[in-house]
Parts: structure tokens; sequence; C-alpha cells
């Protein structure tokens, strides 16, 4: 097992315990993001943050770690 075969493990081991909290970390940041830009790039910013969920989710083959995004609110 080389070291990235590690390390996607650590990371899907942390996603199946955490993932709830690393969702909360994404829209987070997701919202902080349209705040500084006054929600001028909000549609892009939601994209990114479904494709992170996704990415994160996907690690292990079952899309059950991260809870399904909440609705955006636009600025």
């Amino acid at each position: 097992m080389g070291f990235l075969d590690k390390a996607k493990a650590k990371l899907t081991d942390a996603v199946d315990q955490h993932g709830d909290k690393i969702a909360q970390g994404i829209d987070k940041a997701g919202d902080m993001v349209n705040e500084k830009t006054g929600g001028k790039h909000a549609d892009k910013v939601d994209q990114a943050r479904g494709k992170a969920r996704d990415a994160l989710d996907s690690l292990d083959g079952r899309n059950d770690d991260i809870p399904p995004a909440p609705p955006t609110s636009r600025a």
C-alpha cells in the first residue's frame, strides 16, 4: 500500500466519521466567499460547493456521508 493509498484511506475514514462537520465547513466557506463578493459569483460558488461535497462523499464509493446541501440564499 503506497503513500497515496494510505492518505485516501485516512481521508475516507475522516469523511465517514465527520461528514456532517466537513459539509458545514464547505458551506461556511461558500457563504464567506459570497459575503466577500457581495453574491456577485453566487452561482459559481454554489457549483463549486456542490462539486466539493460530491467529491468528498464519493471517496468510499457510497454517496452517503455528506448530507445534501441546504438551499442557498442569494445576497
